[in-house]
C-alpha cells in the first residue's frame, strides 16, 4: 500500500523584524507583559505592498520543490492554507500556480486557521494513498500585520501574529517504515465567535429587522462595512484569551497521545513534537501534561509569533534544517485553532 512522504521542505519569512520594543512606541505594552503571557520577543512582517501571502508562499514553494528534486512543471496538484488571503475569491492556491507557470493542475484553498496546515497536509496525503496525484504542493502562507487593530484596545491580539510561510512538496513511498502513519482532523463549532473575525461577513446581524423594500443605498453600504464596525472593531480579530488557553491545553493533548495510540506508539517513542505556535504557554503545558523533554518539542513562536497556517510548516521546515529531525524519527504535527478544529500527524522521517 502506498504511504506519502515529505520529500521537500521550504520556509519564508520577511526580512522586517518587529520587536516588542518597536509594539511599545503604537500602544500600552511592554517587553515583559507580552513575553510573560505568549513567550515572544520578536515577529516578522511583511512589506505593506511588495509580499504578499501568495508571494512568501511562493517562496517556501520554490525551496520545497527544489530540495524535493523536481521541478515546478512536475507538481500535479496545489493545497494553500490560510486565513489571510490576497483577495476574498479567488484563492491563493490558483495565484500560486500562475506565478511558478506550472500546469493547468487543480488548486484547493483550505480555511482552517492554525489547524489549516495539518487539515491541508490530511487531505494531500489522501490523495496520495490513493494514486490520483504524485506531486502535491502543500502551503500555509499568512500576512496578518495588514489587519490587525495596533491600539491598545487591540493590544491582546495585535502582539501576538506575525507574518511567514512554509511549504512541503508531498510524494508517494512504498516503503511502510517511512511517511505520514495517521492523520486525525477535528471540529466543535460550540464556541467559535470565541475567536473569530466577524466583519465584513454575511452574518444575519447584518440583515435583522430589514424590509428589503425599503432599502436605500446608504442603508446598503452600511450592512456591509460601516463606521459602527470599524469604531467597535468589529474589523479586527476578536479572540476570548483565557477561553481559547482553556480548551487548546485540553484539546492538543488529546489529538497527539490519539495519533501516538493509533500507531502502537507512547510518547517516550517520540523523537520531535512540533506544535502549532500559537502560544508559548499552552506548549510549555502540553509539554508537561504529556511528561516530554525540552529535547522532544520544538518551539520558535519566540522569534517569529503566531504565523497561524504557516507556523507548523516554518517550525518544521527550521528544525528540519537545524539537524533536529533526522531519517526514522517518529515526528508528530499538532495544531488548534479558531473553530474550533484541532488536528494531529504522525510522520517516519524519510
Amino acid at each position: 500500500m502506498l504511504k506519502s512522504k515529505i520529500a521537500g521542505i521550504g520556509m519564508y519569512v520577511p526580512a522586517n523584524v518587529v520587536t516588542n520594543k518597536d509594539l511599545e512606541k503604537l500602544m500600552d505594552t511592554n517587553d515583559e507583559w507580552i513575553q510573560e503571557r505568549t513567550g515572544i520577543q520578536q515577529r516578522r512582517y511583511a512589506h505593506r505592498t511588495d509580499e504578499t501571502t501568495t508571494t512568501m508562499g511562493v517562496e517556501a514553494a520554490k525551496i520545497a520543490i527544489e530540495r524535493a528534486g523536481i521541478t515546478a512543471q512536475d507538481i500535479d496538484f496545489i493545497i494553500f492554507a490560510t486565513l489571510s488571503p490576497d483577495y476574498y475569491f479567488p484563492g491563493c492556491g490558483v495565484l500560486v500556480q500562475r506565478a511558478l507557470q506550472m500546469k493547468e493542475i487543480g488548486a484547493l484553498d483550505i480555511r482552517n486557521q492554525c489547524s489549516g496546515f495539518v487539515y491541508a497536509l490530511s487531505v494531500a496525503d489522501q490523495f496520495i494513498k490513493t494514486s490520483m496525484y504524485k506531486n502535491i504542493l502543500v502551503i500555509g502562507s499568512e500576512k496578518h500585520s495588514f489587519g490587525l487593530d495596533y491600539t491598545t484596545r487591540g493590544r491582546n491580539v495585535s502582539v501576538i501574529f506575525g507574518d511567514g510561510a512554509g511549504a512541503v512538496v508531498l510524494q508517494p513511498t512504498a516503503n511502510e517504515q517511512e511517511g505520514i502513519l495517521s492523520t486525525h482532523l477535528h471540529s466543535d463549532g460550540e464556541s467559535a465567535e470565541i475567536l473569530a473575525m466577524f466583519n465584513p461577513g454575511t452574518h444575519a446581524n447584518h440583515w435583522a429587522n430589514k424590509n428589503y423594500a425599503t432599502f436605500n443605498k446608504a442603508e446598503i453600504g452600511d450592512m456591509f462595512l460601516s463606521h459602527d464596525m470599524i469604531n467597535n472593531a468589529e474589523i479586527y480579530p476578536f479572540m476570548d484569551g483565557p477561553s481559547v488557553f482553556k480548551k487548546a491545553i485540553i484539546k492538543f493533548p488529546e489529538v497527539i497521545v490519539e495519533a501516538l495510540s493509533k500507531n502502537g506508539y507512547t510518547t517516550e517513542d517520540l523523537q520531535l513534537l512540533i506544535p502549532h505556535q500559537a502560544n508559548l504557554r499552552i506548549s510549555q503545558f502540553v509539554q508537561q501534561k504529556l511528561k516530554l523533554t525540552d529535547n522532544q518539542v520544538y518551539n520558535n513562536i519566540q522569534q517569529y509569533g503566531n504565523t497561524t497556517a504557516a507556523s507548523v510548516p516554518i517550525a518544521l521546515c527550521e528544525a528540519w534544517e537545524n539537524g533536529k529531525i533526522k531519517q526514522g524519527d517518529l515526528v508528530c504535527l499538532a495544531a488548534f485553532g479558531s473553530g474550533f478544529t484541532w488536528a494531529s500527524a504522525l510522520i517516519k522521517w524519510a
